[in-house]
């Protein structure tokens, strides 16, 4: 277990310090093409002769189980990292159309992607059952929160636009997990659970997450409160992301839902109400490392996965199709939703635009793929999501950036006659 850590960290900060010094690109998505690349070498140099150094990393890579590593640590510890520095008054303020989009929106995304899914699998000739397709369509639905906060860093959008991506990328994963649970279950068992089984499901984990978070979140607080000691205070917060996630795989409640929700009370009453300067200075600065390292650990290893999946010009084909798919299934939900806010309020131009094309998938997608039964139709979607992800990833987190800075250029532009006379 040692040696797997230690070649694992050791090859991560290789790529990062590569990607920082010669290539330039963001820095999660410049780590993962930076492992795409250390994958196409050693299957290059596998191909003419020289396989034992694929081997040697394809074992290593292999012994990690990247389903659990993510779905039960990393997510927790990146999503309250991420959740820290969300204003729970601007969440409140745009919780509209978050709530839509991480919900329904979310049902919508499922039937439609799992629909054309079935069309698309058959025809490539693949028999898909439309449970399965509908399988691939909750979890492909989600946008990934880790990949969307990454991007988001280095994109000017609007506070409305940011607050509506991210707060909907933090909890809709929790929806997504629980419609794929249940159609898990139907695959599994072979029945279909009744609507009063399905609602238990979603309270017992959804909502079981948010109470459950908002324990844990608040007594930390507390403790934060009644002293005054840096050391200590991010000390707690490091037990309550690790203590926390471990709880809520005992408990069966949504551990990421847990810790967005003990993320949003620390990072607003802890920072505003038990924090002097100096805690606030270290705390964001721990965090804000520990989430640098892990994303590019997490991206780093989805790059790496190119060495253990099977792929095939169809297999990218298919995958090409479906990405269309999801982008479709994406304006389907995120239309609506804004153009019902704006009975209320302003919305900034391109908001639709914006949202549709900053959905990212992600880390996530790949965990739940991995999740799947074994046999062929896990095979053929684990190796579907990964490349819609790895498409995801590189088309639109490369281009989101150029697209937010595109809508808004009229906007930041004074007025013509504002510019007479000057």
């Amino acid at each position: 277990m040692l040696e797997l850590v230690a070649a694992f960290i050791c090859l991560t900060s290789l790529l990062t310090y590569v990607n920082f010094r010669f290539i330039g690109l963001p820095p999660t998505i410049g780590v993962m093409v930076t492992a795409l690349m250390f994958s196409l070498i050693l299957q290059g140099l596998s191909f003419i002769g020289f396989p034992g150094l694929e081997e040697r990393v394809q074992q290593l890579i292999g012994q990690i189980d990247f389903g659990d590593l993510l779905m039960n640590w990393m997510l927790s510890f990146l999503l309250f990292a991420g959740a820290l520095h969300v204003n729970l008054s601007d969440l409140k303020s745009y919780r509209w159309p978050i709530g839509l989009l991480a919900t329904f929106g979310v049902l919508i995304a499922t039937t439609v992607i799992g629909t054309l899914a079935y069309w698309i699998f058959g025809w490539f000739g693949w028999h898909v059952s439309f449970l399965y397709c509908l399988l691939f369509g909750a979890l492909i639905s989600p946008t990934d929160p880790i990949a969307v906060l990454g991007v988001l860093r280095t994109a000017n959008a609007s506070k409305p636009l940011k607050t509506t991506i991210v707060g909907e990328s933090l909890f809709n994963d929790g929806t997504a997990v629980v419609v794929f649970t249940v159609l898990l279950g139907i695959a599994q068992l072979g029945e279909t659970p009744s609507v009063g089984e399905t609602a238990m499901l979603f309270v017992h984990e959804a909502i079981g997450g948010v109470l459950f978070g908002g324990l844990i979140g608040y007594a930390v607080y507390l403790m934060i409160k009644s002293i005054e000691q840096y050391q200590i205070e991010v000390m707690l917060t490091l037990a309550l992301v690790i203590g926390g996630s471990a709880m809520a795989s005992e408990l069966h409640v949504s551990g990421p839902i847990a810790m967005v929700v003990a993320g949003l009370i620390i990072g607003n009453l802890g920072r505003n109400l038990a924090m002097n300067d100096m805690t606030r200075r270290y705390m964001d600065g721990f965090w804000e490392l520990l989430d640098d390292m892990l994303n590019a650990l997490l991206f780093a290893l989805i790059g790496m996965e190119l060495l253990l999946l099977p792929f095939s010009w169809s297999h990218m084909l298919a995958a090409g199709l479906l990405a269309v798919a999801i982008l479709l299934s994406r304006f389907v939900t995120v239309a609506p939703a804004i153009l019902l806010l704006r009975h209320w309020r302003t919305v900034p131009k391109g908001t639709i635009r914006i949202l549709t094309w900053g959905g990212l998938r992600g880390g996530v997608s790949v965990a739940l793929a991995l999740a799947l039964p074994l046999g062929p139709e896990r095979d053929l979607l684990l190796s579907i999501t990964y490349i819609v992800v790895l498409s995801s990833i590189l088309l639109q987190g490369l281009s989101i950036g150029k697209l937010v800075k595109a809508v808004t250029r009229g906007e930041t532009q004074p007025p013509p006659e504002q510019n007479e006379g000057h």
